[in-house]
């Protein structure tokens, strides 16, 4: 019989090269997804899901709510609260940092602003339901559904908006200067991560303020 022997450097060879590999077959999948996220098949598709995901909420939040109608109403008006900083958050702290799926897509949106680059059309139905899920385990079932519901709508207005900012020429002043904060956003990306508002730009400190020229 042959003597097997433990050759260290063959052994971290092959640990590498499977490393390697599998390092490999996920980068060809995030390309894969980031490739599809630019197509207007997955931009509808993500709109037809999210909507259909926001109705159910709601309409779900609304049957299983025994409370009075103020306070449904009051739960939607916290939950598109909420989602406006939620929005910030993404936008600052996942979508220009290093994380493959997110900021791979945003960077091509930066690239390309009249694209139709997004997330894949899975992922916020993803994230939203896991989203409903916690919110279920903290509050009545009614109000967590209809903030769900209401937060899924929130991100709904946010994604149309964002499209309208870049594929729409206001007129009307108030609009101009809104659509401008996105648009100084792409010049100077450390700063205007809101897009719906520039609520928490303000209150943390991103907001772009104009510096006089120097002479």
């Amino acid at each position: 019989m042959g003597e097997w022997t433990h050759d260290p450097a063959a052994w971290r060879a092959t640990l590498q090269n499977q490393e390697a590999m599998k390092r490999s077959v996920l980068r060809t999948g995030v390309d894969a997804i980031a490739r599809m996220s630019t197509t207007r098949t997955n931009y509808w598709a993500e709109l037809a899901v999210d909507s259909a995901l926001g109705i159910l909420l709601l309409v779900e939040g609304w049957r299983r709510d025994s409370g009075p109608a103020w306070m449904a109403v009051l739960v939607c008006m916290l939950g598109l609260f909420a989602f406006s900083f939620i929005e910030y958050f993404f936008h600052r702290w996942l979508f220009h940092t290093h994380i493959p799926l997110f900021e791979q897509g945003h960077r091509m949106h930066h690239e390309r602003p009249l694209g139709y680059d997004s997330l894949p059309f899975f992922l916020p139905a993803v994230v939203l339901l896991t989203l409903t899920a916690l919110l279920l385990a903290i509050m009545p079932d009614g109000y967590a559904l209809l903030m769900a519901g209401s937060i899924t709508f929130g991100y709904i207005a946010y994604g149309l908006s964002h499209f309208i900012i870049h594929h729409v020429r206001f007129k009307q002043p108030f609009l101009r200067r809104w659509a401008g904060a996105h648009h100084v956003h792409h010049y100077h990306p450390e700063c205007n991560f809101g897009v719906t508002t520039p609520l928490w730009d303000m209150c943390l400190g991103t907001r772009y303020v104009r510096r006089p020229r120097k002479v």
